[in-house]
């Protein structure tokens, strides 16, 4: 559900408003990279995702489905420094935490979703995949989506990495792709204001070149969705991706 104003327990002393933004932004809730839908406090920027902005008190998960994760303004203290079961990446801030198995799952994580579809392009979360993630070229790992045809798999951890990896560059905007201008000026100058693909994906192609073309934009294709869905907005972006893709045909 959608409101335009919120107030919340995060941030009591001022009415959250809702936006929709190109740039990244970090979210003051579960301190993980956020992009298009957020609830944001202008005047003491404040950013919050929608997931974690107007989060359930209890979910559950087809991936865990004896489990019971209870929503909580900050990780358990116990057992000392939580993860993402999802990303296995670091919990901060807001989490889904399962006491009984002691599952943990950033808010956007947990509200993956299971298909990304774009009618070219199907992608389907697992828990587990065998294959070797495009990506890292590594098996195992964390969630992943893979592609209907098989030929694509993403590690969602490795996605993850690649935003940390990236965030300088996106952000600021100091990037090859950004110029020198910094600030907003820069950030104009990426096109889909996500990471480059070039040289990002590993598995090699014994293919001919219009093929090996083709191979490459689908699989980048593929990666844009999955960036798209760990930022929290899995509709964000997709159109210009697309454009983007078209343009280098």
């Amino acid at each position: 559900m959608k409101y335009n104003e919120i107030s919340h327990f995060s941030h009591p002393q001022h009415i959250l408003k809702f936006e929709y933004t190109e740039f990244p932004f970090k979210c003051d809730g579960c301190k993980e990279i956020g992009i298009g839908s957020r609830y944001s406090c202008a005047a003491c920027n404040f950013d919050l995702h929608s997931h974690c902005a107007i989060p359930s008190a209890t979910i559950s998960h087809p991936f865990y489905p004896k489990c019971s994760f209870q929503f909580m303004s900050r990780p358990p203290t116990e057992n000392g420094p939580r993860y993402c079961n999802a990303c296995e990446k670091d919990v901060t801030g807001f989490v889904y935490h399962c006491r009984a198995c002691g599952f943990d799952l950033h808010p956007c994580c947990a509200k993956l979703p299971m298909v990304l579809d774009d009618g070219e392009v199907k992608l389907y979360l697992y828990r587990k995949v065998s294959a070797s993630c495009h990506k890292c070229g590594k098996k195992g790992r964390s969630w992943s989506y893979r592609s209907s045809c098989k030929r694509y798999n993403l590690h969602v951890a490795c996605v993850r990495e690649m935003l940390v990896e990236s965030w300088h560059d996106i952000y600021v905007g100091l990037g090859k792709g950004g110029g020198s201008s910094g600030g907003g000026g820069a950030r104009r100058g990426l096109p889909t204001r996500i990471p480059s693909l070039k040289d990002t994906l590993q598995t090699p192609h014994n293919r001919g070149k219009s093929k090996k073309k083709k191979c490459c934009e689908m699989a980048g294709l593929a990666l844009q969705f999955v960036i798209s869905a760990v930022l929290g907005d899995p509709t964000t972006l997709i159109a210009g991706v697309i454009g983007s893709l078209m343009s280098r045909a």
